[in-house]
């Protein structure tokens, strides 16, 4: 299942620019701004314009400081990278909003989204290369694809864990009813 759409260099770096701006421009003041369309120059702005979902990443000295994301795009993605920079800026709950002496030496990952399908066998899931949604009892929980990795998990582990997340007893993921989706993401830094 490979994504569905590719990101050429210009695409990440119009991204990483638009993830900066969307945050200094709070800092400036400037909470109304909105993001500049990418140029229209053939298919070149196409996959900047798809429903795409995104995650926006922020680590300090490696520990997470903030991650918010869509994993359905309901705007193109261009608006939604803007969106979910300040959301995971300003917004998560679990840590206080950015300040502008942090922002100086944050990292920044972006995760772009390709589109949710029902996984067709759990042990096909893949660490490290499929992102995982477990829908259960009106509960969920999300993975981004790099999330075991960075964790040491294997995939039996990545789904136990995935059930904690959503507040499921273990094994849910096996349960009559229960839904698990998967899907790839492409993840770079913003530079």
């Amino acid at each position: 299942m490979p994504l569905s759409f590719s990101l050429a260099a210009q695409d990440r770096e119009y991204l990483s620019g638009l993830a900066r701006l969307s945050v200094e421009s709070v800092f400036a003041g400037h909470r109304e701004a909105r993001p500049t369309e990418p140029a229209e120059s053939g298919q070149e702005a196409a996959p900047l314009r798809r429903l795409l979902g995104s995650f926006v990443t922020y680590t300090s000295g490696g520990s997470l400081r903030g991650c918010i994301g869509t994993i359905v795009g309901r705007e193109p993605l261009y608006e939604n990278v803007w969106r979910m920079a300040r959301a995971s800026a300003f917004e998560d709950p679990r840590f206080p909003p950015l300040t502008q002496q942090e922002w100086k030496r944050v990292e920044t990952h972006i995760s772009v989204l390709d589109e949710l399908t029902l996984c067709p066998d759990p042990e096909a899931v893949e660490v490290g290369k499929h992102g995982l949604v477990l829908q259960y009892q009106g509960r969920s929980g999300v993975f981004l694809p790099q999330v075991p990795v960075e964790q040491g998990w294997d995939r039996l582990a990545y789904l136990e864990h995935l059930c904690a997340k959503a507040g499921l007893p273990a094994g849910s993921w096996r349960a009559p009813g229960a839904r698990l989706f998967w899907y790839e993401a492409l993840v770079f830094p913003a530079e």
